[in-house]
């Protein structure tokens, strides 16, 4: 009986093509915007874009004003020393993600920033974390709970009639288990796809669960 030889098939290794990350750089002084150009110009997978609009990170130096900075969707990466709360909130209001301080802005740092922006990892200094904190705190209980608000942006109960939704239970049923009317947990409904501007009930609940709503 012959013996058939056969060649052992080695598998097919496919190498994740590295998605290029477009980075935006601003800074009220020329030098610094250059210095910032030529510091991550030369990034493996880095792309500059003159546009922030057009960007996936936005590497900006702090001025003498946070707010000078443009906002848009772009990850924010804040060069600065000592920035104080209302700088740090300006900031946040700006997609901040990561902060890097002056002394540190190396082009291997800068890079390393721009990395974590992009992959949604966050990286604040422990004394600005613990400020940021602070007035995280102080929002909610001063501006927020007196409004019937959480940092979610929802109210507890758009968040219960959201939860059941998700769950699978109808305008009726959602009503009587909080007691509430059919015409209120419509109206909760109706200002929830308003304010997010969502097409239907699917629409919302996706939403929610997608944002870490519910």
């Amino acid at each position: 009986m012959s013996t058939i030889m056969t060649t052992p098939v080695r598998p097919v290794v496919r190498t994740e093509e590295r998605r290029e990350i477009r980075v935006a750089v601003h800074a009220g002084d020329p030098l610094v915007l250059a210095g910032l150009r030529s510091a991550l110009g030369g990034g493996p997978g880095i792309t500059l874009r003159d546009d922030p609009a057009k960007a996936d990170v936005l590497v900006a130096v702090a001025g003498d004003d946070p707010r000078h900075i443009p906002a848009g969707s772009a990850r924010l990466v804040l060069v600065t020393d000592h920035p104080n709360q209302a700088e740090l909130w300006s900031a946040v209001e700006r997609g901040l993600a990561v902060v890097v301080a002056r002394s540190e802005a190396t082009p291997a740092r800068l890079l390393r920033a721009v990395a974590d922006a992009h992959a949604g990892r966050g990286d604040l200094p422990a004394d600005q974390l613990g400020s940021l904190l602070r007035g995280i705190s102080r929002l909610h209980k001063e501006v927020l709970q007196p409004r019937e608000l959480t940092l979610s942006g929802l109210s507890p109960r758009e968040t219960e009639v959201l939860r059941l939704l998700a769950e699978g239970f109808d305008t009726g049923e959602i009503a009587r288990r909080v007691a509430y009317s059919d015409r209120t947990v419509k109206n909760i409904l109706h200002g929830l796809l308003s304010r997010f501007n969502l097409r239907n009930r699917t629409h919302v609940v996706a939403y929610a669960l997608r944002e870490g709503l519910i």
